[in-house]
């Protein structure tokens, strides 16, 4: 489902491999994600799997499997914690929780859901946050976010930021593969990239509208990544202000390997989202090669630190301005922002962040509490 999916995913494994011999590591599945996680993780002889059934893609029938099924379950594998690492926890456990809030982006940007999903996830995750013994965030801005509207103290909130796999640092990819998948993809050189999918805050829309302001003065082929959600309409709204709409390219449902040659054949990033609990596409492009276009808001200079460059706001002139300012850096300046930016996402790691999630969980169970 994105991030948050790259998030549990990495975690895991990074998580399994840190292990002691005394622990056990019991994952709760659904009909999903299920032979997907046993695959991953069969190597670890310390990871169980206990199967819900239960269709996990219909969200009403993941929150009555979530509060009624999951805590029978954690009680009859005897867990000495729970944790819950998808904003939402059952109100009612036999053991002592932990729960990760990624973001309170519906609270900051409602536009991007319905009043009843928007109801209904502040309750579930208020209750989260009250019943579970810790919360983790993925970075300073969440915990900051969760404090301040008033979900949990700030004692309870423990920042654990993500990490970025060195997998779009690889280079062994062959040319003529490299070729092959941006024919089949449709891709020409060069092109800037942006991964999001099309929720009014992650402004695709404006980013749209900043490529009609220098098609005339650029080359360049604009690569959108994600699917169609609520901010849709916007972005073909500005689509039709194009004079060559054939030039913006639409793609999702690709391969890690698609994505990965996408990252490292383009000329540049560039994410125009005003909110994100982490934004790791950021890092995902610094670690491939790529100079960063983003914005000053929420997690994103936490996140690209000194090594991006920024926009204060998502305006399609001020981006237009950015995108042609790193366009203009000399060969030596591009350079060296690309090497200070990959040296940047490698200090972001998996297993910092296994490690961190680990020692929160660990506290949480041991204490006498």
């Amino acid at each position: 489902v994105g991030g948050t999916e790259t998030y549990l995913r990495r975690t895991l494994l990074a998580l399994a491999a840190l292990l002691e011999k005394r622990d056990t590591l019991v994952l709760f599945t659904n009909q999903e994600n299920d032979t997907l996680l046993r695959t991953e993780l069969a190597e670890y002889r310390q990871v169980e799997f206990c199967l819900i059934p239960c269709q996990a893609a219909v969200r009403p029938l993941r929150i009555l499997a979530e509060q009624f099924l999951l805590p029978f379950a954690a009680r009859k594998a005897a867990v000495d914690l729970l944790w819950s690492p998808g904003y939402t926890a059952p109100a009612l456990c036999f053991s002592p929780q932990a729960v990760t809030i990624c973001d309170l982006q519906y609270k900051s940007h409602p536009e991007d859901m319905s009043l009843p999903e928007r109801i209904t996830l502040d309750l579930l995750v208020r209750t989260a946050c009250k019943r579970c013994q810790a919360v983790l965030t993925i970075s300073e801005f969440s915990r900051q976010e969760v404090i301040r509207y008033g979900f949990a103290k700030a004692e309870k909130v423990h920042p654990v930021l993500l990490g970025v796999t060195d997998t779009f640092a690889d280079r062994t990819i062959s040319e003529d593969e490299t070729k092959q998948v941006l024919r089949s993809l449709g891709v020409h050189s060069p092109f800037f990239l942006c991964v999001a999918h099309t929720y009014p805050h992650k402004n695709v829309d404006k980013l749209v509208a900043a490529f009609a302001l220098l098609e005339k003065r650029i080359p360049h082929q604009l690569v959108l990544v994600g699917k169609g959600r609520r901010g849709e309409e916007a972005v073909q709204e500005a689509l039709r202000h194009l004079n060559e709409p054939g030039r913006v390219l639409r793609l999702h449902g690709l391969s890690d390997r698609d994505l990965q040659v996408l990252y490292q054949q383009a000329a540049a990033f560039v994410l125009p989202s005003g909110y994100e609990g982490f934004g790791l596409p950021v890092l995902e492009a610094m670690m491939a090669g790529l100079p960063v276009v983003t914005v000053k808001a929420a997690s994103l200079p936490e996140v690209g630190g000194e090594h991006a460059l920024y926009t204060d706001r998502a305006e399609p002139s001020l981006l237009a301005e950015k995108i042609m300012e790193l366009l203009n850096l000399s060969e030596q300046e591009r350079d060296r922002q690309i090497r200070l930016g990959r040296e940047w996402a490698k200090t972001f790691t998996w297993e910092r962040t296994a490690a961190q999630t680990l020692q929160v969980l660990r506290s949480i169970a041991d204490s006498p509490e």
